[in-house]
């Protein structure tokens, strides 16, 4: 049984980097055993494998919330069963440049909170820092575990038609999406059992032991109270929150679960009280603490964080690192990698222009067909401008609104992501990805899975791949 025509109809983009495909319309190297088995394999049998993996995500409950018309819609997370592939030597320059990276920006946090030497230096402006809604005085003079200030971070990453990938934004405040990465690859296992070890794919399921390990080294204690505080059942990641909590075999907890007393931070239990050492918490710092930072929170713990700061309780990951991965920052993370490393970044930014430089402004605004704008403070594919795709009222009214604080916004030139197939109504077709992969930071080193979460533009011809704004994501094989 040959299967020929699945290619046929694969219409390449035009300039675009494409997974599957080099220039000359030859497979990748690393590609070629899944092509030989796609070729072997009949549509038919190829799509009951496609509806296999709706109904396991249907089964175990893989669902994201979409908030729209202020309602919250749970909906099923799109999956595409062909995987994207990453060869073992395109996986050590990112893993050496996820590192790096991360390095400096963990001294940033550490400098910015403490000593200030960057600003000192003149490398960034302290009205940058200190106009920055992510800096949180509060954390001040704290002194933080080993100084490790980001634990879990998340790093997008797109590859460019030159080949290369860029850093995309750096997601250091409470990094979203390792469940997905997780439950793919336990489905690629049940639709392709045999493809797997054959292709020699490095595993992701020892994701869960690293981050528990690099939790409980944070503590002087055998066997430290560690717990994941969730926001709760209305939070768009909660059933990513369950999950980890679960594989990692600690409690989930909520912030009506946690008491302070005497500085010390208890979870309430059927035989009392029990102290809590270490909390992986993925509540925003605003809602952390209701005494210090917005007291209508019913999401935090009242006094955890002045827990925090006598040192009695950790949590991960730090409150206040949302200064380093605030998008009017980015622009500056290659010059923190010259400034604290001595290095050459090894992973470089995309072209990014800061809309409070009036020149900057005016430059982006000439162009705004060919620039995308992001609010520095957004995610989630939210309060974004595609120039090409929006109307010339949609421009006028966005850059009415820019105008009023132009400091709060940056713009990119828009991007040509690479592409990768997907298996869409019987055929392949190439389709717009980027890449998450998930980096955890311990008092001895960086550590990063490999693999992470391919996030896939499901739209024809869509550049944004947030699953809030009706992408998918695909298995992601590192090969060994």
């Amino acid at each position: 049984m040959n299967n020929n025509h699945l290619f046929s109809s694969y219409d390449k983009l035009p300039s675009t980097w494409d997974e599957m495909y080099c220039e000359n319309s030859k497979f990748r190297a690393q590609y070629e055993g899944f092509v030989e088995y796609l070729k072997k394999t009949s549509p038919e049998k190829l799509t009951k494998k496609e509806d296999l993996s709706k109904q396991l995500f249907m089964s175990q409950g893989v669902t994201f919330t979409v908030y729209n018309d202020n309602e919250g819609i749970e909906k099923i997370f799109p999956f595409d069963i062909v995987p994207r592939i990453i060869t073992a030597q395109e996986w050590d320059k990112i893993e050496k440049g996820i590192k790096q990276r991360l390095k400096a920006l963990n001294l940033f946090i550490k400098d910015i909170y403490n000593e200030q030497f960057i600003i000192k230096d003149g490398i960034i402006p302290a009205d940058l820092i200190y106009s920055c809604p992510n800096f949180l005085r509060e954390m001040k003079g704290v002194k933080v575990p080993y100084d490790v200030y980001v634990h879990i971070s998340g790093v997008d990453l797109i590859r460019n038609n030159d080949g290369e990938f860029y850093v995309l934004e750096d997601n250091l405040r409470t990094p979203s999406g390792v469940s997905y990465m997780l439950e793919n690859r336990e489905i690629s296992k049940r639709l392709f059992p045999g493809i797997l070890p054959k292709s020699q794919v490095r595993s992701v399921s020892n994701y869960p032991n690293m981050l528990y390990k690099k939790l409980k080294e944070l503590s002087d204690k055998a066997n430290p109270n560690i717990v994941l505080l969730t926001p709760g059942i209305y939070n768009s990641a909660y059933y990513e929150h369950t999950t980890l909590a679960r594989l990692m075999g600690i409690e989930l907890v909520e912030g009506s679960d946690l008491v302070v007393k005497n500085h010390f931070v208890y979870m309430k239990t059927t035989n009392g009280l029990k102290q809590v050492d270490i909390i992986y918490r993925r509540v925003d710092d605003d809602f952390l603490d209701p005494l210090e930072f917005n007291a209508t929170s019913v999401l935090g713990v009242a006094g955890i964080m002045a827990a925090y700061r006598k040192g009695n309780v950790n949590i991960v990951n730090a409150p206040g690192t949302g200064i380093a991965d605030d998008k009017a920052i980015y622009i500056y993370v290659p010059d923190m990698v010259k400034y604290y490393l001595t290095e050459e970044p090894i992973l470089k930014n995309i072209e990014t222009y800061q809309l409070g430089r009036p020149d900057e402004l005016e430059y982006v605004t000439k162009n705004i067909r060919d620039m995308v704008i992001k609010k520095t403070d957004g995610s989630g594919g939210y309060g974004m401008l595609m120039g090409h795709e929006a109307t010339d009222a949609e421009i006028i009214d966005y850059l009415d609104n820019v105008k009023k604080k132009p400091e709060n916004f940056i713009a990119q030139p828009i991007l040509r992501l690479s592409t990768a197939p997907c298996y869409i109504n019987g055929q392949l077709s190439p389709r717009c990805i980027d890449l998450r992969p998930f980096a955890l930071a311990g008092k001895d080193g960086i550590d990063i899975c490999p693999g992470g979460l391919t996030r896939v533009a499901l739209k024809k011809g869509s550049l944004v791949v947030n699953s809030s704004q009706g992408g998918g994501s695909k298995d992601t094989w590192v090969l060994q």
